[in-house]
């Protein structure tokens, strides 16, 4: 049975250059459709090198980053993009906030201050991964009423912790990764969607959306009236996704009573903090203020964040050989990086607004309800297009606004229901939003369960909050 299994096996080789074939093919086949009505040549023969590079991206012949690398090359080659366009991604600041949290990550495993808090959480809340689930997306929560950045409280503070809770209950991602860590990261990155749409500070693209709203809808929403609106579907979801991750993906480890008694001994023989972690615990405190602070400050998350690295490397908790040896964050820096670039180059050359006018036009006439529906559809459906889900607002947001406007849904429902999809969808594919890509690069989810997870807690979300949210939104009178 075995020498039978073996022979009909696929050659990895041959697998790999037949998946690679489907790319190109892909590619090409879109390359040579005519070019339709309302695009330039140049916008069509991009997106043609997109369509190939996320049929890459799904078969995975090569890792990310060369099917990134190959990417590029071929915009060049074939004289779409010039240089400067290719790697504009590059120097992104999200791309760069991400490379710190990679960093600020291996600052805390570093001085095991990162261990130290798992411990604590371990002790406290490990009676079962269930509540260790929950326990870290309530961390989250509390976090995200002041920090402004998903990115930052993801990538800087929780996926930290929850690497340290995973390396301490032994699941590492090329080791036991279903053991415990696949599902602590699945349960915390998709709560932090939620969270980040709890509050209006919650997430920066979120005060895009106000400025939208006021410009476009005429909607006026303050911090009060978002939490409100927010606060019951929100509930609802955040109650719901770690009990149904642990049904449809569940953790190895279940009932962990021994992990209390064990981590109080480790915590024992820890002893005090050392030096090491008394200066990364301040440098968090100042970071995190910081990161509160932006919109005093004028500074970005991603000045903070760098900050913090520097004052990291200046006190001696990380070297250069800790920050050129952290191999995740180079890596998700390039391929994410030339996602970027793509996006933002089709976004610039009108792709997508041409893509949504063409939508409306061909709407007219649906009752709005149904019209909102297919909105809200291609809207999340457009997210595939882009590494960013900053990118994806500014250049998605106020067009399908002015379109369900245009077609009749009351103001602050067309406005806030697609606000919300903006950060519902940010785990849908390991690129769509910064978070995302911080806890892909981890490792523990292979990139199709991403996908499929991604999918399924989306589709999940939409019928709360289509269901409970428009609900709520009726009876607070909102429209």
């Amino acid at each position: 049975m075995s020498e039978k299994t073996e022979k009909t096996k696929m050659d990895p080789n041959v697998k790999r250059w037949l998946t690679f074939s489907i790319s190109v093919i892909a590619a090409i086949i879109i390359w040579f459709i005519p070019v339709p009505k309302g695009f330039t040549v140049q916008a069509w023969h991009l997106f043609a090198i997109f369509v190939g590079t996320a049929f890459g991206f799904m078969l995975r012949p090569f890792p990310s980053g060369v099917v990134t690398y190959i990417e590029l090359t071929a915009t060049l080659m074939l004289k779409i993009l010039q240089v400067a366009q290719a790697f504009e991604g590059f120097s992104s600041d999200t791309i760069w906030l991400i490379v710190s949290a990679f960093l600020f990550s291996r600052g805390l495993i570093k001085t095991r201050l990162g261990e130290r808090i798992a411990y604590a959480l371990l002790q406290r809340f490990g009676s079962s991964s269930l509540k260790l689930g929950y326990s870290l997306s309530v961390g989250d929560l509390i976090i995200s009423a002041f920090v402004p950045s998903n990115t930052a409280r993801s990538g800087g503070i929780m996926y930290p912790i929850v690497r340290s809770i995973a390396h301490v209950a032994g699941s590492e991602p090329d080791k036991n990764p279903r053991k415990l860590g696949a599902y602590l990261i699945q349960s915390t990155v998709q709560n932090d969607n939620i969270a980040s749409g709890f509050t209006m500070t919650a997430a920066a693209g979120n005060l895009l959306i106000v400025t939208f709203a006021s410009k476009i809808a005429n909607v006026h929403l303050n911090w009060a009236m978002w939490l409100l609106a927010a606060c019951l579907p929100a509930i609802v979801s955040f109650i719901a996704q770690p009990w149904v991750l642990y049904k449809i993906y569940p953790p190895e480890m279940k009932k962990t009573p021994e992990a209390q008694k064990a981590a109080g001994e480790q915590l024992k023989e820890m002893g005090p903090m050392s030096r090491n972690e008394k200066l990364l615990s301040l440098i968090f405190g100042i970071t995190i203020i910081g990161w509160a602070t932006t919109s005093i400050t004028g500074l970005s998350a991603t000045i903070i964040a760098l900050f913090g690295l520097s004052l990291m490397t200046l006190t001696g908790i990380l070297n250069w050989q800790d920050i050129i040896t952290e191999k995740g964050a180079w890596d998700v820096m390039f391929w994410m990086g030339g996602m970027y670039s793509l996006a933002d180059n089709l976004s610039k050359m009108n792709f997508f607004k041409t893509f949504a006018n063409g939508v409306g036009h061909d709407i007219k006439g649906l009752s709005w309800p149904l019209a909102l529906a297919i909105l809200i559809f291609l809207f999340i459906a457009t997210t595939y297009g882009f590494a960013s889900g900053i990118s994806h607002l500014l250049a998605m947001y106020p067009v399908f606004l002015t379109v369900a406007i245009g077609v009749g849904v009351p103001p602050f429902l067309a406005a806030f229901s697609l606000g919300i999809c903006t950060v519902l969808y940010q785990t849908l594919t390991h690129y769509a939003s910064g978070p995302a890509a911080v806890y892909f690069g981890g490792g523990y989810v292979e990139q199709g369960t991403w996908w499929r997870l991604g999918l399924e807690m989306l589709l999940m979300n939409l019928v709360i909050w289509g269901v409970v949210g428009f609900t709520w939104w009726k009876v607070l009178g909102l429209w």
